[in-house]
């Protein structure tokens, strides 16, 4: 599927559960009560503009019943703004990164556990059809860190086998994907918040002395209108115009 269509349905799909959330979480009789006296002392301040007592008061009553609004508003973003998310984070896997290309080079960056020292282990890591390894290890003892630098070779997806005093780690390298993969940029320990936040391949076993394995893709820019933009930006804004499209058939007052 092409990668703007893809992100057109996901947008819309988004707009209607947000509207449905919406509908069923809030008080719709007193969000339409408020916004009709926020609508009324706008009117006010028009119509007495030359009265600088009535435009005062009638702009604390614009403050205070926004702020009411605001009140309404919480409880249905409180309910979404978790799924939202979650959502988001499996997103970028789909939408953040490019693949590689053939030709195309990346950095390796291989973080081990609290207590290892690079230096002090045997480290290594394996070339494979896919790709090939560069350069030699970079240690970096303060950051806990050993890099390479690998260059794409041949299309497909591909095991990067990282050695660790013989203990195998396997992280998966896209080369010349489709428009719309999934990547995932990093490989975590057993460890749910990191999991959480990368949830695209499954943990490092805990005996390992590997914390993660990250790979340098580049980030992807979707075109609209001659621009380059992150996707994120992309998403929340086609959600809010398909939010605000629809609210009306839907009955909803957002």
């Amino acid at each position: 599927m092409n990668s703007s269509v893809a992100m057109t349905a996901l947008s819309l799909l988004t707009a209607l559960l947000m509207l449905l959330v919406y509908r069923l979480t809030s008080n719709q009789q007193r969000i339409r009560a408020v916004k009709d006296k926020i609508i009324a002392h706008l009117l006010e301040m028009r119509l007495y503009r030359d009265s600088l007592r009535i435009t005062f008061r009638a702009q604390g009553n614009i403050l205070w019943y926004n702020l009411k609004y605001l009140g309404h508003s919480a409880r249905p973003m409180l309910v979404m703004i978790v799924p939202l998310v979650l959502a988001i984070i499996h997103i970028d896997q789909w939408f953040g990164y490019e693949s590689l290309n053939p030709g195309e080079a990346a950095i390796v960056k291989v973080r081990l556990k609290e207590g290892c020292q690079p230096s002090h282990e045997i480290v290594s890591v394996e070339s494979s059809p896919g790709f090939i390894i560069e350069t030699s290890a970079l240690r970096i003892d303060k950051e806990g860190e050993v890099d390479w630098r690998l260059r794409a070779t041949e299309p497909g997806s591909w095991d990067l086998i990282v050695m660790v005093n013989n203990q195998a780690v396997a992280k998966r390298i896209v080369v010349g994907g489709r428009s719309l993969s999934r990547i995932s940029p990093a490989k975590v320990a057993r460890n749910w918040i990191d999991q959480l936040v990368n949830p695209g391949e499954a943990a490092i076993s805990a005996t390992s002395a590997v914390k993660m394995i990250e790979i340098g893709y580049p980030a992807r820019r979707m075109a609209v209108f001659g621009w380059r933009l992150h996707w994120l930006i992309v998403y929340l804004v086609l959600s809010v115009v398909f939010g605000f499209a629809l609210k009306g058939l839907f009955k909803v007052e957002v």
